[in-house]
């Protein structure tokens, strides 16, 4: 849609914008999923960092509601009355990989230091689209506020794949669930000797392996993006 009307946003702004379109899946797979950036400690002497190529970045904090660190933190205030923040380890990337060589240079600089940095990217793009001078009859409000939408359901995507991520099933749920089917299938073979004889070994082999695998498919289930992403 941006190629359409690139007669109306110019053709410098819609290479940025596209630069910044394609940085966002990259940067919504470090939000969801924050240890497959390829960070480093700045003071990691094992690393050679170059100052003229390097970014440097606060890593991002955990999104899971049932992380023990974050837990652990929100106690102690309740506890203290002391504040959740701590110090963050300071961290560098390089400038040449993927998505931060898409970014124009003015932008790099401050999507690494927001918070959200896909929201970012994509506040950004609307700023870029809401600037856009009407050419009437062909690029008027319309078809801005229909680009701006795009945008907008960019937005909503990071929060939904948040709640998918954040979204656990209980552990007791789950414990149970594991247990009460072991004991179904150390029962089962009694069931079925009289019938199978044999072939009950087997049978309940083949069993347990179908029900466990669903099992499984379960727990991966729960968060999609775990290993997939």
């Amino acid at each position: 849609m941006v190629k359409l009307y690139e007669f109306a946003i110019g053709t410098s702004k819609c290479r940025r914008i596209n630069k910044l379109l394609a940085s966002f899946p990259y940067l919504l797979r470090h939000r969801i999923r924050p240890s497959l950036m390829q960070l480093r400690r700045i003071d990691d002497p094992s690393v050679v960092r170059d100052p003229e190529n390097s970014l440097l970045l606060y890593p991002d904090v955990s999104i899971r509601d049932t992380d023990p660190d974050v837990a652990a933190l929100a106690y102690d205030e309740e506890e203290t009355g002391s504040s959740r923040r701590k110090s963050r380890e300071l961290c560098w990337v390089d400038k040449r990989t993927l998505p931060w060589k898409l970014l124009p240079g003015k932008a790099l600089e401050l999507c690494a230091r927001a918070q959200n940095r896909p929201l970012w990217v994509c506040d950004r793009m609307a700023k870029e689209l809401a600037v856009v001078d009407d050419i009437s009859p062909k690029f008027t409000n319309r078809e801005r506020m229909t680009l701006i939408g795009y945008v907008d359901k960019l937005s909503r995507s990071i929060g939904a794949c948040e709640r998918i991520h954040q979204t656990v099933v209980p552990l007791n749920y789950a414990r149970h669930a594991l247990r009460s089917l072991t004991v179904w299938l150390w029962t089962l073979p009694f069931a079925l000797v009289k019938d199978l004889g044999l072939l009950t070994g087997p049978v309940v082999a083949i069993v347990s392996w179908i029900l466990y695998g669903v099992y499984e498919i379960g727990t991966r289930i729960e968060d999609p993006f775990q290993g997939t992403l």
